[in-house]
């Protein structure tokens, strides 16, 4: 599949000058296009040379890897939420039939109208309006909720829930498990004060508990997944907007190896061009040619042109 783009420079002097670009997408080679598009912007621009470069590309490999996980989690809901809307409007459809044409054959049709048409809609009818209602809401200064019994904030690599407790409260009288995809916490003989499933799971042996200030339960979840916002700490708990968290600074370390690695190597391809030297590709074909030339010292490649 190929993807051409093309930018026409303006003859106005009052429009901003745009410069072309040419480049073809190859599914099977996105570095190769992405190279070509790092050529051009240090070739016709000062980006590449700004020290915050590196994050700001970091920042936005992030947002796009974000943006598929949501489009990924949409599909997957909505047909669940159309089932759940189509199973909560037949019965009540039903109800009302009944209910409002057996007194109407009985008795005059003003009363039995009024009546009938409203107790279906008094019972009903909130119902639907919360659950409508009822949508993400805008996450607190830690990305995160402050509920009843508890809050909870967080960044990509991590979740630290606070629940506050009497003060006095020694470390012997707390319960807390944590597990790869639970938690449970709360004061020995008393009823859990968190008891449920995570948003997403994590990492048990990185997480830890204390105590502070003998008023304070203070736990540090460390998530499996470091890209990924959650949505809630335990599920069933309202849910946050993700759209609305405000990231920390993102650096190169913060990122998965993965994400990580391809950036570097664009930024080392980006910089060799620039002093006119080969790209890591380019030094890998090298070493291929010259380990096949000594392993085959019986050719000659003297007169041998090399691209």
């Amino acid at each position: 599949m190929a993807i051409i783009s093309e930018v026409e420079e303006e003859s106005s002097s009052s429009r901003p000058r745009m410069l072309p670009f040419r480049a073809v997408l190859d599914s099977s080679n996105p570095l190769g296009f992405l190279e070509k598009v790092f050529d051009f912007l240090g070739e016709q621009s000062d980006f590449l040379k700004k020290p915050s470069a590196e994050q700001e590309i970091a920042v936005a490999v992030r947002a796009a890897k974000e943006k598929l996980k949501k489009k990924a989690e949409k599909e997957i809901v909505k047909p669940v939420e159309k089932k759940a809307e189509k199973e909560t409007v037949k019965p009540v459809e039903k109800k009302a039939e009944k209910e409002t044409v057996k007194p109407v054959e009985k008795e005059s049709v003003k009363p039995t109208v009024a009546t009938s048409s409203a107790e279906p809609m008094e019972v009903e009818k909130p119902k639907e309006e919360e659950k409508k209602e009822s949508g993400p809401i805008v996450p607190n200064q830690g990305n995160g909720t402050d509920l009843e019994n508890y809050s909870w904030v967080q960044n990509l690599q991590e979740v630290t829930v606070n629940i506050p407790v009497p003060t006095g409260t020694k470390a012997r009288s707390v319960v807390c498990e944590i597990k790869r995809n639970r938690l449970k916490v709360g004061l020995k003989g008393q009823d859990p004060i968190i008891d449920g499933e995570l948003y997403r799971s994590v990492r048990p042996d990185d997480c830890y508990w204390n105590i502070e200030d003998q008023k304070m339960i203070s736990i540090l979840l460390t998530k499996h997944d470091q890209m990924e916002w959650w949505k809630c700490c335990v599920k069933g708990e309202p849910e946050i907007d993700t759209q609305k968290v405000e990231p920390e600074t993102s650096k190169l370390g913060d990122l998965d190896p993965e994400t990580r690695s391809t950036v570097e190597k664009m930024m080392f391809d980006q910089r060799q061009k620039q002093m006119g030297l080969p790209t890591s590709d380019e030094l890998q074909k090298q070493e291929i040619l010259k380990k096949f030339m000594s392993e085959h010292p019986e050719m000659d490649f003297s007169n041998a042109k090399f691209n």
